[in-house]
């Protein structure tokens, strides 16, 4: 539960928050997509916590899917590294993380 509560609040303290593993090329499209619009935004990485697997299913009942990256801008649920690299492509991303 302490996992759960920890990544409310960093999902709740970061205007642009990312849960990610390091390892994920779907995390680091994602990441790649923030940085291209100059983003300030802040990472979890989720993969060597021992609660990975409760963090996970946190983002299944919040987001619908365990997978990552998940990405959240104002607290609101935005997309992964396929969402992030078609609002880049859509310019939509720059607008989205002001």
């Amino acid at each position: 539960m302490a996992a759960v509560k920890r990544v409310a609040e960093f999902i709740a303290t970061n205007k642009i928050a990312m849960i990610s593993k390091s390892y994920c090329p779907f995390c680091d499209m994602a990441k790649n997509a923030l940085k291209s619009v100059g983003a300030d935004f802040k990472v979890m990485e989720i993969e060597d916590m021992p609660e990975c697997q409760e963090i996970q299913d946190y983002m299944q009942k919040i987001t619908g899917a365990r997978s990552v990256p998940r990405v959240f801008i104002n607290e609101k649920f935005v997309g992964g590294g396929s969402e992030m690299k078609a609002y880049v492509e859509k310019g939509q991303l720059a607008d989205m993380c002001k």
